[in-house]
């Protein structure tokens, strides 16, 4: 996504398993590889998980 993903998109890097198709390779943006997991984003649950990156989206979107 050279301009970016933007919120709400599923990243065209993620794989059905929803794997990243590439981690740990260079043109893996910085911004994934900055984002440590901890508890308060994964919580107990895939599900968990992903309510917690859509929070973050909306909360880092451009606002238009």
């Amino acid at each position: 996504m050279p301009d970016g993903k933007p919120a709400g998109v599923r990243c065209i890097q993620l794989a059905d398993d929803n794997r990243c198709k590439i981690f740990g390779r260079p043109e893996r943006p910085a911004f994934c590889g900055g984002l440590q997991p901890s508890r308060d984003m994964c919580g107990d649950n895939r599900e968990h998980a992903v309510r917690w990156l859509d929070e973050l989206e909306r909360a880092t979107a451009p606002h238009n």
